[in-house]
Formats: C-alpha cells, structure tokens, sequence
C-alpha cells in the first residue's frame, strides 16, 4: 500500500520530467512582460515581474538532506519531503533574491552556497542582512515600504507566524516574518504573504493595496501539542477570500516539508465547497502560472 508521503516522493519525481520541462520551456518563450511566479519547491518561489527575475526564499537542499523539525508534527520524516522540479543553476539565475526570513525552510545551507556571492537579497531587517552579510554575501538590503529594485516597487509587510499560544511557547523560534507587495506600473498588484496566519496585518495589506494576486503560505505547519497552523490553512485562506473576493489566490508552502499537513487536493475541494475554486491556484513544483 502506498502511503501519502510516498506518493508525494513519486509525485516529486515525476514532476522532475513533466511539469519541470513545461515550466522550463515557458520561461524559455515568454518574452512579453505579462508577469509569471513558478512554485519551485515549498516557499521557494520565481517571481517574474516587471521586467525582473526574483527568487523568493530559497530552500535548494536535495531530498531527505535534513531532519525533520523538532517539535514539529510529523518529524520523524526528513527533510525535504519531495526533489527539487528543476535544475539548481536554473534557479539561481535570477537578478534578485528575496527571504522573508531565515528559518531553514526558507533559506538553507544549499541556497547559501548556491547562490552568487554579488545578488542583492533582501531581508526584512537589519538582524537577518547582518547574518546574511557574514555568510559571505555583499550586496543585501533591508527591504522597507519603499524598497524598489530597477522599477518595482518592494513594500514590506507584517506578519505573524503563529497564534498568542505559539508566540508563548517558543517564540524565540518563530521570530519576526514578513511579505512584500510587488507593484509596477504595467503588472497587476502582487501580494506575497509570507509565512504568517490571517490576521489584522494581512487585512490591513488587503485594504490598502487591493492586490490582485495574494500568494498564501497555506500549508497549515503543526506544532506538536497545540491547536493550529503557524502558517494559514483552510479558515485563512478562507477569511482572505472573503476580505479581497476578486483577488486571485496562489497556494504555496506545501507537501514539502514535515509539519505542513494540508495537500493542495484538500485545499482544492475546501476552496469548492465554499465557493471560491475559481480564483483559487495551487500550483505543483515546477508549474508557471501567468498572471
């Protein structure tokens, strides 16, 4: 019988020749500037946008490198769950890199070795870039509400990675997190989340920007012994539909690592059970969507 991990692992595997080879051969042909954002690998994202290549969050270790999260459910299993869709050098060409912040999840010791030494990465403060900046990379920045690189606009957002009872528990793990607003005069209003639950930050976002892409963080990441996500799961996603209902959702952060438990299939039938299936996409490694 083929439990649920190892259908992700033979799903990863296969996505290695198929939707890696479809997502490899848009970006060869898409030349015009409508915008693209590739779901690589857990939150590892490419953002194509404005005429710039960003890479959000880099986690590039191969499957099963590390264990799984301590603490965390399902630990027992190591990380990553699934491979990477997509040739490493592939990845990393882009002009900019952007980490929300410094879990290993979202930026690990492959990314960092990796990764040219010259990219401008951008952290969301001074703590992060100054340990960035000693892994041996020269150009990093502190993204602010007025960050901009060659003609977009970056504007940093809150976040909170976890509910009142997980910030008591182990808040010095969880730490600060943040999203960015992508804004352009030719692209539609982009709005990367981050890892965070719905909260006032999020609808805050919402009202302010009217985004027309939310990229959600919707893997629901369980920690043993309490109640809820310290990422968004179903109701959050949920109560973003109802704060920003023309805003199209893309689901990332998820089936990759250990302790997210929700699967795009359960998010797909919950998002059609209340209504909002179709401005719902939740993207498998490798796939492109235009936007």
């Amino acid at each position: 019988m083929i439990t649920r991990r190892e259908m992700l692992t033979l799903t990863g595997a296969a996505l290695t020749g198929g939707m890696a080879a479809t997502a490899t051969a848009q970006q060869g042909t898409s030349s015009a500037k409508r915008a693209t954002i590739t779901q690589i690998r857990n939150a590892t994202l490419r953002v194509d946008y404005g005429g710039v290549r960003f890479l959000i969050d880099p986690m590039l270790a191969d499957r099963h490198s590390f264990p799984g999260f301590e603490g965390t459910l399902n630990s027992e299993e190591r990380n990553p769950l699934v491979h990477l869709p997509l040739p490493v050098a592939d990845i990393i060409d882009v002009d900019a890199v952007i980490v929300t912040h410094l879990h290993p999840d979202h930026w690990d010791e492959a990314a960092q070795e990796a990764l040219p030494k010259h990219l401008p990465i951008f952290t969301q403060n001074d703590t992060d870039s100054d340990i960035i900046r000693g892994q041996g990379f020269a150009d990093v920045r502190v993204l602010s509400e007025h960050s901009e690189f060659n003609g977009v606009q970056l504007i940093k957002t809150d976040g909170r990675h976890g509910t009142e009872a997980h910030y008591e528990a182990i808040g010095h793990i969880l730490g600060e997190v943040c999203g960015v607003v992508f804004m352009h005069p030719e692209e539609k209003t982009v709005y990367l989340v981050g890892d965070t639950i719905w909260n006032d930050d999020v609808a805050q976002v919402l009202a302010a920007h009217q985004p027309e892409v939310a990229i959600l963080n919707t893997g629901y990441a369980m920690i043993q012994g309490l109640d809820d996500g310290i990422i968004m799961g179903t109701d959050d996603t949920l109560s973003v539909h109802e704060a920003s209902p023309d805003t199209l959702l893309i689901a990332s952060h998820m089936e990759a690592v250990n302790h997210c438990i929700l699967t795009r299939a359960e998010l797909r039938a919950f998002a059609d059970e209340h209504g909002f299936a179709e401005v719902l996409r939740t993207p498998g490694d490798g796939e492109m969507i235009a936007i």
